[in-house]
């Protein structure tokens, strides 16, 4: 027998066959229409949050953060140079989207840390993420021994660092010591010591 949080991971990894992609189509609309940072009352993937870290308690919020999908242009350059040093289109950013949307989010609600986030939808034109925060000065928090971690100093911050999950992928981390040897402790920093 499968429990309840299986079923719901099951059922997302085949949306489009189960039973939940018209609702999933429906909020699409309405999400859209919404802010780019709402707060919501309880997450959208139990399952997703819960392994995260979200627990249904006092100082934990969670927020959907939407960000453009596809690459960057900056402004066109209006000064003289041949055409193919105007770099202005088709540029890729070294953060992910999903990176770009925690820190929206953290922009949202300064008196709190992300802690993680997971990836709730997408249409034509935005992405979707969910986002963990929590208030690192709630006693709640601060007498739960497996997050009172976070209201340390040095965890002040940490999605502006990289210190998040997104933050270590987009900084080529996080699959262990083979394969980032030249990117720890980090890209820069390692190349300060190779000079």
């Amino acid at each position: 027998m499968l429990s309840s949080y299986s079923m719901i991971r099951d059922s997302w990894k085949k949306l489009k066959k189960s039973d939940i992609y018209p609702v999933q189509k429906a909020r699409m609309v309405s999400w859209r229409k919404s802010g780019s940072v709402v707060r919501l009352d309880y997450p959208t993937r139990l399952d997703r949050a819960r392994s995260l870290g979200y627990k249904a308690k006092q100082g934990f919020i969670i927020v959907r953060s939407r960000v453009r999908k596809g690459g960057q242009h900056r402004p066109k350059i209006m000064g003289g140079r041949r055409p193919r040093r105007l770099a202005y289109n088709k540029l890729t950013v070294k953060k992910s989207i999903q990176l770009i949307a925690e820190e929206r989010a953290a922009d949202k609600y300064p008196n709190m840390e992300v802690l993680n986030s997971y990836y709730v939808g997408e249409d034509g034109l935005y992405k979707y993420y969910e986002v963990i925060l929590i208030d690192r000065s709630s006693p709640a928090v601060l007498s739960d021994k497996n997050v009172s971690w976070i209201a340390n100093s040095a965890n002040k911050g940490r999605v502006y660092r990289g210190l998040t999950s997104a933050g270590y992928k987009s900084r080529g981390l996080g699959h262990g010591r083979l394969g980032s040897a030249k990117s720890r402790p980090s890209i820069r920093a390692n190349g300060r010591l190779r000079r």
